[in-house]
């Protein structure tokens, strides 16, 4: 099989001499000669994001026991100095932190893209691994994201750019969510891994339709009928990254999955009822789905 590497959708990389990844503290100073950079990051082929930097840490410390890595010494977070995001490296693997929402997402997909590119990284996969709020399904449920919604229940990404909306498909590809359930499922874990769509909204209370942020101008029957209207086009979770991040990666033909566990059922409430330690249980069964899909993935 024929091994790629990403081609990104910028011509003007082509010509700049250098490439300082400022948020990631990654200096390309030769763009015609990345050796460097191809022999700290060249053997990279799963790309991890999740929000916190602790929990990042916890999937590297997670992902040498699924990789069979003897390293029992603190993960190292190769972009401390930054301040900004934590990266930890366990073998062909990244877990990087991406903060909450698009906005500060998208600052580091576009960095890290361009370091898979200048590390010549092999059929690079990009996963999103986080928690979001169910629609219609109990909490626990692992939701493999098939098409990406944005706030106006459409699915696309619309970004403003030089002044002007510009709107892109968002859609992850079939055959990354098919491996997923395939290889990452178990009928046997006691929860459920699904695949459905998801909506990714630029804001956390108002934007999901939450009755319980600093300011709600609609009513319970108002936020029920948006609910149940995104039930109906097949959503079946909200999060705040996923439109943007199907966009990207489908722009400039990277392979993408974004798995995120659901930590309660908007249909049934706004509030996070569960306790710290369900939180806690219900926030490893992406690392176990996603942990037996990359074992697998590396194995090919």
């Amino acid at each position: 099989m024929s091994k790629n590497t990403a081609k990104l959708a910028n011509p003007n990389l082509e010509t700049m001499p250098s490439d300082f990844l400022y948020h990631l503290d990654i200096n390309v100073a030769n763009t015609k000669d990345t050796s460097d950079i191809q022999q700290r990051f060249g053997d990279v082929r799963v790309i991890c994001t999740g929000g916190t930097a602790s929990r990042m840490r916890e999937l590297a410390l997670y992902m040498r026991k699924v990789l069979g890595i003897a390293d029992t010494s603190d993960p190292v977070d190769l972009c401390e100095r930054g301040h900004r995001y934590a990266m930890f490296k366990v073998g062909p693997v990244l877990c990087v932190s991406h903060g909450v929402g698009s906005s500060t997402f998208s600052v580091v997909l576009h960095e890290l893209l361009k370091l898979v590119k200048y590390a010549r990284c092999q059929d690079p996969v990009f996963l999103r691994i986080g928690t979001c709020g169910g629609i219609g399904v109990p909490p626990g449920t692992v939701v493999v994201t098939k098409d990406a919604f944005n706030g106006l229940l459409r699915n696309e990404h619309e970004i403003a750019i030089l002044g002007q909306r510009v709107v892109r498909p968002a859609q992850f590809p079939e055959d990354v969510i098919k491996n997923i359930l395939a290889y990452g499922a178990d009928p046997n874990d006691g929860f459920q891994t699904i695949s459905a769509n998801t909506m990714g909204t630029d804001c956390f209370y108002e934007g999901q339709g939450r009755t319980d942020g600093a300011i709600c101008e609609y009513t319970d029957e108002d936020k029920m009928a948006f609910l149940q209207k995104c039930h109906d086009l097949g959503i079946r979770n909200i999060e705040m990254e996923a439109s943007m991040f199907a966009s990207v990666t489908q722009k400039v033909g990277v392979k993408a999955g974004d798995v995120c566990v659901t930590l309660v059922n908007r249909l049934a409430g706004d509030q996070v009822t569960i306790t710290m330690d369900q939180k806690h249980d219900f926030e490893q069964r992406p690392f176990l789905v996603v942990g037996r899909y990359i074992k697998k993935l590396l194995q090919q």
